[in-house]
């Protein structure tokens, strides 16, 4: 296997060395710049509010200094009053004034002091309603689908098993870039970011409670040191992993990998389909592409399939799965099917039913 030196993993260990955080999909927001200018152009529009209302009645107010109150006296006492600081200098007489104090701005000083008090309590409420919001995340994860890797053959395995039912909310991504986890997020997958060689970035993950791992790096050393990470933090889930070069999917398969995909050498006998024959190819790519056309499923046999053979079924069956074994659908050895057997069939979607294949973990030896 064509493994880099020790010397050249750790300085890829330490580009990617970040600390480990959990980002979770939200709603789309203002920027916090652009929520606190808001409120401060509202807090400046209730202080001129205010001072105006008191210059229309400033005959109604006696200022201590000189007897009358003028402009930049409106917007001095708008400003003492509304902060709640109020010296007594300048202080209304008339009853008109009076009133205006009582109906008009005791409610604007309310709403003032709502306005700054709130965007504070926005400012040190937020870390406690994520850490909350965390702490419910980690508390109802189960079953979920952890992803290393979210570029081109992340993002393209996580898009099919959700076109076949699996919600956005049941999917982890891991991936030591902050880009690539707000990339995550921003289309509603919770994402962790963090070097997936480090168990501390899966253990963020839930990755000991996960039902199946995909595993998609940009390089087959770090599929390797992800998968023997995540097969010793869960023996029981179900782990398929990507690599480049078909010499190195032995190494995975030991590595605890339930089915390794070598995408240069799939890639590669596309392309040699698709020249033999084109139309070929196009199927072989409506087949792999899930939600539209052809699907292809896997799927357990029902009571009315049980005794009869592959050929009797309603769907078409590519093979059938027994036990250790993927047996062809003209394998003799099948005779009729069980009721523990698992179909592989070939179905058509239907757009807007989703058919969730219910896959799980083949027994390994």
């Amino acid at each position: 296997m064509k493994l880099p030196g020790h010397d050249a993993i750790a300085r890829q260990a330490d580009e990617h060395l970040v600390t480990h955080r959990v980002k979770l999909p939200r709603k789309v927001v203002e920027r916090p710049i652009r929520q606190v200018a808001k409120r401060l152009l509202m807090a400046l529009a209730v202080l001129i509010a205010t001072a105006l209302i008191v210059y229309a009645d400033h005959e109604g107010y006696n200022d201590n200094a000189d007897g009358s109150v003028d402009l930049l006296d409106a917007f001095y006492y708008a400003t003492v009053t509304l902060s709640t600081t109020g010296y007594g200098d300048i202080t209304p007489v008339s009853d008109g004034a009076r009133l205006t104090n009582i109906f008009v701005i005791t409610p604007l000083r309310v709403l003032f002091l709502i306005i700054l008090v709130g965007t504070t309590l926005e400012v040190l409420t937020e870390r406690t309603r994520e850490e909350w919001r965390l702490n419910r995340w980690r508390s109802t994860l189960r079953d979920h689908t952890v992803v290393v890797g979210f570029g081109t053959k992340g993002r393209s395995a996580v898009q099919t098993v959700c076109a076949t039912g699996l919600k956005k909310e049941q999917v982890v991504v891991v991936d030591p870039s902050s880009k690539v986890i707000d990339a995550a997020t921003s289309e509603g997958f919770a994402g962790v970011i963090g070097d997936a060689t480090r168990s501390e970035a899966l253990r963020r993950a839930e990755v000991h409670r996960a039902r199946q791992i995909i595993i998609a790096p940009q390089r087959d050393d770090t599929a390797v040191l992800v998968t023997l990470t995540a097969r010793q933090l869960n023996r029981s889930a179900k782990i398929v992993a990507a690599v480049r070069e078909e010499e190195n999917a032995p190494l995975l398969k030991q590595s605890g990998a339930d089915a390794v995909i070598t995408s240069s050498g799939a890639a590669g006998r596309l392309l040699g389909l698709s020249v033999l024959s084109p139309a070929a190819g196009m199927v072989m790519e409506d087949l792999i592409q899930q939600g539209s056309g052809l699907d292809l499923i896997e799927r357990p046999v029902v009571r009315a399939e049980a005794g009869k053979s592959p050929r009797e079924t309603d769907d078409l069956v590519v093979s059938v799965v027994r036990g250790h074994r993927v047996l062809g659908y003209d394998d003799p050895s099948i005779g009729t099917l069980q009721l523990t057997d698992r179909l592989i069939t070939i179905v058509r979607a239907t757009p807007g039913a989703q058919v969730a294949p219910h896959t799980r973990p083949l027994p390994r030896d």
